[in-house]
């Protein structure tokens, strides 16, 4: 029983914690927020377009509502339920093979 309830308090806390982060708020998902070193480039270099120009859909307007210091109306904000990592998965790969080819120069 225990266990059940902390699992609903820490689900009730990152939907908090998500909704505290505002990001939503403009449409954004978590995986447009990351920073675009180069794994991350490479990992946007390796999605399907139509991924990519929805990400670059999403940034441009989320930049226009900060510009017009407005955010987009409640029943359009992104939701914890829906937010899926598209990329994040496709960047953990990148960074296991750049880490492999540096083993692999190092050790031969």
């Amino acid at each position: 029983m225990a266990f059940r309830t902390t699992a609903v308090a820490r689900s009730a806390l990152k939907k908090w914690a998500y909704n505290l982060s505002g990001f939503n708020k403009y449409g954004l998902l978590r995986d447009d927020c990351l920073y675009e070193n180069e794994d991350v480039q490479e990992a946007l270099r390796r999605l399907p377009e139509h991924v990519v120009d929805e990400r670059n859909f999403r940034i441009v307007r989320a930049v226009q509502l900060s510009i017009q210091k407005t955010i987009l109306p409640k029943e359009e904000w992104t939701k914890y339920e829906e937010d899926k990592l598209y990329l994040t998965p496709i960047v953990e790969q990148v960074i296991k093979e750049r880490q492999e080819r540096e083993q692999w120069e190092k050790n031969y």
